[in-house]
Order: structure tokens, then C-alpha cells, then sequence
């Protein structure tokens, strides 16, 4: 069996106890990073054996994993932080086991994108998760799709990139947007920074450096 296991996105507490039990019961847990996941490993005294399992040696590692699993081994996956398979690691995996009769099992857990959209104050009974932003081909293409949405919507972005795609945002938005661009959620400087998108973009320019993945929301469209 496979065991689909979310990990904190920041604070280490943030882990359910049904969590650290499948951990410690599996006979292999699959990581992202083994360095990263040791520690959490360590500090809720896992001993569990870590085999390294990421987006550059899945495929090669594939059928090796589904080999174990078909033997009968229980394995569980985790990323570094958050869900596996929510712009993580895990689908290619998910979807073997799916189409070769593995029982899986994804315990609920950490995800950044929800904390973020509650935080923001912005409408959340419905909206649109779009992962992360084209780096250069089809951003332009996809940020006007993106506002053309009813619904908010929010997207995963890196500091070095989260004011430029705020200015593309703001450039082909024919409206006036509420917003928010928050950052190392569940951590010590946690910080969730709203407005419009005019007054983001000032905030964080005005700071000396900004560190920390950003969790980007933004209005819908208003007809």
C-alpha cells in the first residue's frame, strides 16, 4: 500500500498524529529531499529507512518503487513540504498505482494555497488554484486567462519573480484588484501583506530582501 502523507509546510507541529503513526509503521518512506525530510524525521523520532524519490530520478526509480509495492511492502510519499503531487512530486507515482491495483491512501494535511486564500479576505467559496506561472513561454497568455476568471485565484511564486508577475498582472488588468502575497506561512516572520496590487508592489519593493515562497491570490473579474 501507498501512503500519500503531507508534511508541515513551515512549523513542525503541524503534523497529525495519524501522520507520525504511518510514518513510523511504513517499511520505506519515499522523500523528496532525505536532508529536509531527516529532520522532520528527527524531530518527531521517526526511524524509518528515507529512499530519495524526486521529479528528477522518479521515472528512473518507477519501477523499482511499484516492484516493492507489488511484494507487498508498505511505502509512504512526502515532499519537502506540503501535499505530494500539489506542484510536488507524486503523480507519476500516484497514477501507477492506480493503473496497477495498488491500494493508496492520502491522509489530509498541509497544503500552502488554503491558509493563504482564507487569510486573504477575499471571496474562497469557490476559486481557481493555478499551481505556478509559466517562467517566460505562455505567461503573458496565461495571467489573461487567469483574469478573465469570476472566481479569485491564486498561484505558488518565487521571491525573485513575485513583483514581476504582479506588474504583468497589474499591466493587463483592466480593473482595479484587491490582493494579497503571503509568505512563509505557519513560520516565525509569517507574513500576509494585502491590498491592491499597486500597494504589493510598493510594499515589496520597498523591503531590502524578500525571502520565502509566496502564495499569490488575487481577485476575480467583476462584470
Amino acid at each position: 500500500m501507498l501512503y500519500i502523507v503531507p508534511t508541515p509546510i513551515g512549523n513542525m507541529e503541524d503534523i497529525t498524529l495519524r501522520a507520525v503513526r504511518i510514518l513510523s509503521e511504513v517499511d520505506v518512506i519515499l522523500a523528496e529531499d532525505t536532508r529536509t525530510s531527516g529532520k522532520l524525521l528527527k524531530h518527531h523520532e521517526i526511524k524509518t529507512p528515507l529512499q530519495s524519490f524526486h521529479a528528477h530520478n522518479e521515472h528512473g526509480k518507477l519501477d523499482y518503487v511499484m516492484q516493492q509495492l507489488t511484494e507487498g511492502k508498505n511505502m509512504a510519499l512526502i515532499s519537502d513540504a506540503g501535499t505530494p503531487g500539489i506542484s510536488d512530486p507524486g503523480f507519476l507515482l500516484t497514477r501507477s498505482c492506480v493503473t496497477n491495483g495498488i491500494q493508496i491512501s492520502c491522509l489530509p494535511g498541509p497544503t500552502a494555497v488554503i491558509p493563504a486564500i482564507v487569510m486573504s479576505g477575499l471571496p474562497c467559496d469557490r476559486f481557481f488554484f493555478e499551481g505556478f506561472l509559466p517562467h517566460k513561454k505562455g505567461k503573458k497568455t496565461r495571467i489573461e486567462y487567469l483574469l478573465s476568471l469570476k472566481e479569485t485565484f491564486a498561484f505558488y511564486e518565487s521571491p525573485y519573480r513575485v513583483v514581476k508577475s504582479l506588474k504583468m498582472i497589474q499591466k493587463l488588468s483592466t480593473v482595479t484588484r484587491q490582493a494579497a502575497a503571503c509568505r512563509e506561512i505557519s513560520k516565525l516572520y509569517e507574513e500576509c501583506i494585502t491590498g491592491t496590487i499597486e500597494e504589493i508592489i510598493e510594499k515589496l519593493e520597498a523591503k531590502t530582501q524578500v525571502k520565502g515562497e509566496f502564495v499569490v491570490v488575487v481577485q476575480g473579474h467583476r462584470s
